[in-house]
């Protein structure tokens, strides 16, 4: 596992643009960072790919877990969601099964888990598109770990209704960069390649048909599938919350409300409960621990309200709007490199399969200003 300099494309902003990514930097700094490279070993990526399948495995077994023990309520979900997460559980309504994992790796140990992406994640479109396209025209011979676009069309296409008889819709909220928006692009964009009618909408264009009880786009058409990028912790908590869980009798979410359980941070400690000592796994609780570690909520994004303590002092941390909901402490892992070039994984599932790497660099917080850096393997 190395980092390598290298020379950015001349116009490369015009082509990431005419890829889809339309928002890649603000103030001179670079979000898109073509100027380095991290090249693997097969044998490395080998190494990501096993635990990515093995972590995967894991969440299934803890998910499981907390729905046999009754535990919806230590991860603060509402009442009124539990009986639904249990049903969309047990009767695996059509998904995508997709995710991130948020991996600290240093090329020599075992892939340690930060956290799992997989109710909202972004970072999709360069992790498949914008950086394989990169490779192919900088290092035409080499070979990435990337086969997540066609892992997309092949789900879609095979949770997809009988073309022409339903539409799906895609939401999200106006916002956060231009992250979101290009993530629901991307994904209307996949839909399309496996034939699927799409409509994209703003989560505030939402309407909700009271004589019909279902909810409509701004067209009164009803919403039969509705990709969603807006998390289901914010969607519960809405004024219509109630009639969303009404809605799954007759509207598909995608993602499905039971990744409310494996999106809440509180499935950490549960992890390290039931595998403990697992390579791939950090030491994680719901008390506090002695020793280094990070304190992080439950439900955070972006890198939001983490702290980090070493030898008893806090030596980062950053701002946000979350911790009321509560923390878990996780053992730190100090990630390799230095200064804002500190290399978090991003390795994806598809249908529960892994698909491939994107690679994040930052200070010791990854926070919504880190920057995504490509990769190859040779």
């Amino acid at each position: 596992m190395e980092r390598i300099d290298c020379t950015p494309r001349p116009a490369w902003q015009a082509r990431v643009e005419s890829l889809g990514l339309v928002w890649h930097g603000a103030n001179d700094r670079p979000y898109w960072d073509e100027s380095a490279a991290w090249r693997f070993t097969p044998a490395q990526v080998e190494t990501i790919e096993t635990a990515t399948a093995e972590l995967y495995r894991l969440f299934i077994a803890a998910g499981q877990h907390v729905l046999d023990h009754d535990l919806l309520g230590d991860f603060g979900i509402p009442d009124f969601c539990h009986e639904p997460i249990r049903q969309s559980w047990d009767g695996e309504p059509a998904a995508l099964n997709y995710g991130r994992f948020d991996l600290g790796y240093d090329g020599a140990g075992p892939p340690k888990l930060f956290e799992f992406n997989c109710d909202t994640p972004t970072s999709l479109l360069e992790a498949s598109v914008i950086q394989w396209d990169w490779k192919e025209a900088v290092f035409p011979h080499a070979d990435q770990y990337n086969s997540l676009h066609e892992r997309l069309v092949a789900r879609w296409r095979a949770i997809a209704p009988p073309r022409g008889t339903s539409m799906l819709h895609l939401t999200y909220v106006d916002g956060n960069m231009g992250e979101d928006a290009v993530t629901v692009a991307y994904m209307a964009d996949t839909a399309r390649e496996a034939g699927i009618d799409t409509q994209r909408i703003l989560a505030t264009d939402l309407g909700w048909d009271s004589a019909r009880r279902r909810f409509v786009d701004l067209d009164y058409r009803p919403i039969d599938a509705l990709y969603h990028l807006y998390p289901w912790e914010w969607i519960v908590h809405e004024p219509f919350g109630r009639e969303v869980i009404e809605s799954l009798d007759t509207t598909l979410w995608i993602e499905p409300i039971w990744k409310m359980i494996w999106s809440n941070k509180a499935i950490l400690p549960i992890l390290w409960d039931l595998f403990p000592g697992h390579p791939n796994l950090l030491e994680a609780s719901r008390v506090a621990m002695t020793g280094d570690h990070v304190v992080k909520p439950l439900l955070s994004r972006e890198g939001a309200n983490i702290r980090i303590v070493r030898n008893g002092e806090t030596v980062a941390q950053s701002g946000g709007d979350y911790g009321e909901e509560g923390y878990v402490y996780q053992r730190l892992y100090t990630l390799p490199g230095a200064g804002d070039r500190r290399p978090v994984l991003g390795s994806w599932v598809v249908d529960g399969d892994p698909a491939g790497m994107g690679i994040r660099e930052d200070g010791p917080i990854t926070g919504n200003a880190a920057r995504f850096v490509p990769h190859i393997i040779g």
